[in-house]
């Protein structure tokens, strides 16, 4: 059956159909102005899309760059300069007390400037401040000796001109300056191969003393007016203190290393020279060092004691190492330099403690015991009959700043020497140089009759026995307790330096 359609319909359907595309158009367009908005904003994205240079996201190309390469130019080989060791002293240990420094005489010619040596060590020089200072100022600081004998201390020409054993002097640090080794040190058991093949000096010490037979050998030098800086040996002194800064550890300050039963000994006596040596000549370089030395003798010391010979120390004291101990830190604080002042009190009261108060004898590590093996540095001599402990103790009193008046017992201390007297003794125990070296320093601070005696025996029994032939004149044979540790560079040093002993330091309380 045939359906019949909506005439409408129908009718509407032939008219689209006869409508032409723009009238259509049109006719949408009308009906729906969202699509006019739509083209619009089409035409407009175009138009922003084709002004965009999209050039730039292009990627660039590849540069090649092509170098011609040549053989590069040798370059100049320099030498690289030898570093002026800048040193920082060590800090004091913690049982030093803080102090203060009281500043060491200076002159306007003394300059911080150091140089170097042709070798490249630090030169340990410099301009002397002393050209216008009297030696005397400090107390046992350098050559001093009453008025008259400072001329002696410009010209390092032997000791003051007419005074006997002036001859033995010179030609005993002629023989020291002969047997020092080329780096500048002295060598204890090995000094003869200085001497001609058919001359060969004997009498070798132990080759762990070289450091304390080279501090023995430099205060010979300095206390006969030869400093880094004056006098005819000054060569010999530099080169001398070159080797022991070479010889001093750093992070420690000690001198060498802690061998045998004595180094602390050693390092003493090297410490003794270095500040005697600061003094004279205020050398920036070696005013570290020896501080560093002196912090070593402090932590060294028992707490509330004094010195034994083991480090750390182990609460054992003793004389003999303490008297050198004492001399070395008078000395730094003389010059200026930062020690343990407490020391100094603990040290005076070890000596007091060892005074036997009826005789005045002073022992080793027992009151008054005489016969107590005096040093670590041999002990298969006792000493039965020398005073070497109460002449360390007097010294040490008058460094100390003792006064016999005051103290009586210095007194007692000095009677007993003058029983000992210096003799020369090649074939007994008599020849103690140690007790002849303290003796002779003790005596002369003392003055009047007791240095009077005791340098009429002093004198013949040194000049005397001094050697005169072949490659030993010059010398003393190592005998006596200790000539055989020291070697006879110890025996040369030690008599030169009794010998010094009205010259090398002023009185310290004055002329008597």
């Amino acid at each position: 059956m045939k359906t019949q359609q909506d005439p409408i319909t129908t009718h509407r359907d032939i008219d689209w159909q006869q409508e032409s595309f723009g009238e259509a158009l049109y006719d949408w367009m009308e009906r729906a102005p969202w699509i006019a908005i739509s083209g619009a904003l089409h035409l407009v994205a175009f138009l922003i899309l084709a002004a965009i240079p999209w050039s730039i996201f292009d990627k660039p190309e590849e540069a090649i760059i092509k170098a011609h390469l040549e053989a590069p130019l040798e370059p100049e080989v320099l030498e690289p300069e030898e570093p002026v060791e800048i040193i920082e002293p060590d800090p004091l240990p913690e049982v030093v007390p803080e102090v203060e420094i009281d500043q060491p005489v200076q002159s306007e010619r003394f300059t911080e400037e150091t140089s170097t040596t042709p070798d490249g060590d630090p030169a340990l020089d410099s301009v002397s401040p002393l050209d216008s200072v009297n030696p005397n100022a400090l107390v046992g600081i350098g050559p001093g000796g009453p008025p008259g004998s400072a001329g002696r201390f410009g010209s390092g020409a032997g000791g003051p001109s007419g005074k006997p054993g002036a001859r033995s002097v010179k030609i005993a640090l002629d023989w020291l300056a002969e047997h020092q080794d080329a780096d500048g040190g002295w060598d204890a058991d090995g000094f003869m191969k200085h001497d001609p093949a058919g001359d060969r000096t004997d009498g070798p010490g132990y080759a762990h003393h070289d450091i304390g037979v080279t501090g023995l050998a430099l205060l010979a030098f300095l206390g006969n007016g030869h400093t880094m800086t004056r006098g005819v040996h000054k060569e010999v002194v530099r080169r001398g203190m070159r080797w022991l800064s070479r010889e001093q550890d750093r992070e420690s300050g000690l001198f060498g290393e802690e061998i045998g039963h004595a180094f602390l000994y050693d390092h003493a006596i090297a410490t003794l020279a270095m500040c005697e040596s600061y003094y004279l000549d205020r050398s920036t370089v070696l005013k570290l060092k020896v501080q560093r030395a002196l912090n070593y003798i402090s932590r060294a010391r028992n707490p509330y004691g004094v010195w034994g010979y083991s480090v750390p120390p182990d609460g054992t004291n003793d004389t003999s190492v303490t008297g050198w101990m004492v001399l070395a830190m008078k000395s730094g604080e003389d010059a200026g330099l930062r020690v343990d002042r407490e020391a100094f009190i603990a040290a005076t009261q070890w000596f007091d403690e060892m005074t036997d108060p009826g005789t005045g004898r002073v022992g080793y590590r027992e009151t008054g015991s005489a016969s107590s093996r005096v040093s670590g540095m041999n002990d298969q001599y006792p000493v039965e009959k020398g005073e070497a402990l109460t002449s360390v103790a007097l010294l040490c009193r008058f460094f100390l700043g003792q006064d016999p008046e005051e103290h009586p017992v210095m007194g007692q201390h000095a009677d007993l020497i003058l029983d000992a007297p210096p003799r020369w003794d090649p074939e007994g125990l008599g020849c103690d140089m140690y007790h002849w070296y303290y003796g002779s320093y003790a005596m002369y601070q003392m003055g009047g009759d007791h240095w009077r005696r005791w340098r009429k025996a002093m004198e013949p029994a040194v000049i005397g026995s001094q050697r005169m032939d072949g490659a030993a004149r010059g010398s003393w044979d190592p005998i006596g307790p200790w000539g055989q540790p020291g070697g006879r560079v110890y025996s040369t040093a030690t008599m030169a330096l009794c010998l010094e002993a009205y010259y090398r330091y002023g009185r310290i309380l004055g002329g008597r």
